[in-house]
């Protein structure tokens, strides 16, 4: 038997304090995630007792990082990416240079060397995509519009801090040569620098590119490939090795290769096989493992925690806690209401960012290697990161009751959840005849566009009901009847002239959702056909049980459709042997 067994020591007591505590924190009706960050600071090194092992736990903490990142991008593909790059690209640039800005003059007001403020600023700035995802995943978003723009905005952002990263060294040196202010020997050194920066800088924009190229031009052939070849021996265990082969190995060789983080590897990684059929099952199957480790994750920032740092400078704490979780939320919220969006996404964006996470500690960690950031610093991150992380949750949990709130008594919320927005609201070109009789789609997925496809080569007049705007501004441009908005929102279905359509189609398996839309349509179209796309077949005979309409399950369709084809091929045998 081996003497060290720090990784089982460290496994056992993560996971099982983890447990202890997250009940507790349940039972106190807050998340669980807040046990999880407590265990870690009970077994951490600046509390008495047993003292895990930091450097194992934190690299523990990144496989999880690396799976549930993988499992993010098996659902969303480059066309959700591409969909949101108007707003998350020059969203999450500005947002970052408000957060830079913020926690650099306050950093520095503090007396800190302005090389040490931009650090900190730059801590501030990043979110972090695991308690992102937790909380998407907790309110089922992550497929929604709302949920789109927040994971592209947090990809921009990881792309960005992968920049810093690499140039952070470059610059530590730069400030180091030019230290001797007025001095023409300190001048003459830090010149000489200069093209060795934007050397770096291009070295590195040309790694992420390369990556990204080579994920886009190989990795989208090849992964599904290996995914169905694995798939094809029956065997179940090889299936979910492939799987967690694929993320942790394709994340490790990005980094080592492209220098990327192993986040964003893991993330292209799983957008690649998202082409897969299988890519559902590969979700399913490395679903348990992310949710161990990303409780590990939650554990390992716990346990960099020194609770010291509440009564050494709690000013301090509490400005960096309000950077975190106003200064950034505030910059969210006004850049989505400037590109046009209601004020529920602008929330949500603003909600998802306000808070740290595990770039922040890289940059805090590498900064004070580098001799920019001070150890104060460091600990004024971890602790903004573990307040911020605790009241993520409970902000997104009060967005609905806020939204309704500020809707009931405030006519320029209302006005900003409506928005005069042109593609909420059919053009007045759109044929009176096409608007009578119709059948109305809501949502515009693969279901979505055949079912259009097919009615439109029927010369059956449809409109389209969809979220993503950019989704109705293509459809518009091909003379397609479509608008965007709230599916929740009953004037969504209004403007899609629902009280004299013909039938209702809901294309999105959200149970929730199509309870809601079935009644409204009953409400404005009683005599409306419903046809829902159920997501199980449990949830097809509730629907038509609960709701009297027809439900119809993907896999049920599928194998009526395969059967009716086997029985196509066996007739004329059938009938030539009678």
């Amino acid at each position: 038997m081996p003497h060290d067994v720090s990784l089982i020591s460290t496994i056992a007591t993560g996971f099982g304090l983890a447990l202890v505590m997250g009940l507790i924190a349940t039972r106190l009706r807050m998340p669980p995630l807040v046990g999880y960050l407590m265990a870690g600071v009970v077994i951490g090194p600046t509390t008495p007792g047993f003292v895990a092992d930091v450097h194992l736990a934190s690299q523990l903490a990144e496989i999880g990082v690396m799976l549930l990142m993988f499992g993010v991008g098996l659902h969303f593909s480059v066309a959700d990416l591409l969909a949101v790059r108007r707003i998350a690209i020059p969203g999450a640039i500005v947002q970052i240079l408000v957060a830079v800005a913020l926690g650099a003059f306050t950093a520095h007001a503090w007396g800190w060397p302005w090389g040490g403020a931009l650090v900190f600023g730059l801590c501030l700035s990043v979110a972090s995509t695991v308690v992102l995802l937790r909380a998407l995943e907790a309110r089922g978003l992550i497929d929604s519009v709302n949920g789109r723009i927040a994971v592209g905005w947090l990809v921009v952002e990881d792309l960005v801090m992968v920049l810093v990263l690499v140039l952070l060294p470059a610059f530590a040196a730069m400030m180091q040569t030019g230290t001797v202010v007025g001095s023409a020997t300190g001048a003459a050194a830090a010149a000489p620098q200069s093209p060795a920066l934007w050397l770096t800088i291009a070295l590195t924009l040309a790694k992420v590119m390369g990556f990204v190229a080579t994920m886009l031009l190989v990795g989208r052939k090849v992964f599904p490939k290996v995914l169905w070849w694995v798939a094809s021996s029956g065997s179940r265990e090889l299936f979910t090795l492939c799987v967690v082969a694929t993320a942790v190995g394709v994340a490790f060789g990005a980094a080592k290769l492209f220098d990327v983080s192993f986040a964003l590897g893991a993330f292209f990684a799983g957008m690649m096989m998202q082409a897969s059929q299988f890519s559902h099952r590969a979700a399913d199957e490395s679903l348990p493992l992310r949710d161990a480790f990303a409780v590990l994750f939650f554990v390992s920032v716990g346990m960099l925690f020194d609770p010291s740092v509440l009564w050494h400078a709690p000013g301090k704490l509490l400005l960096t806690v309000t950077i975190i979780l106003v200064g950034k939320t505030l910059a969210a919220v006004a850049l989505v209401l400037l590109f046009r969006y209601p004020l529920n996404t602008a929330l949500t964006v603003g909600a998802s960012l306000a808070q740290i996470g595990e770039f922040s500690f890289i940059l805090a960690g590498l900064g004070v290697s580098l001799g920019l950031l001070q150890k104060e610093g460091q600990d004024l991150i971890l602790a903004g990161a573990l307040v911020s992380i605790a009241v993520n949750s409970a902000l997104f949990g009060s967005l609905e009751p806020a939204l309704n709130w500020i809707r009931e008594r405030s006519a320029l919320a209302r006005r900003l959840e409506a928005r005069d927005d042109p593609l909420a609201q059919l053009p007045t070109t759109v044929d009176p005849a096409r608007l009578t009789g119709q059948v109305v789609i809501v949502g515009y997925g693969v279901i979505g566009k055949q079912i259009a496809q097919r009615l439109q080569a029927e010369h059956v007049h449809f409109v389209v009901a969809e979220e993503n705007r950019d989704t109705v501004d293509k459809l518009r441009q091909t003379h397609v009847a479509a608008v965007t908005g709230d599916l929740r929102d009953p004037a969504t279905l209004i403007q899609a002239h629902i009280a004299r359509a013909a039938a209702l189609v809901i294309t999105t398996p959200d149970s929730l959702l199509i309870r809601q839309l079935v009644d409204m349509t009953r409400e404005l179209n009683a005599s409306a056909s419903i046809l829902v796309h159920a997501a199980s077949e449990e949830e097809a005979r509730l629907l038509r049980q609960d709701l009297g309409i027809e439900a119809f399950v993907l896999e049920h369709e599928l194998a009526q459709g395969m059967s009716r084809q086997v029985l196509n091929a066996l007739q004329p045998s059938s009938s030539g042997s009678s």
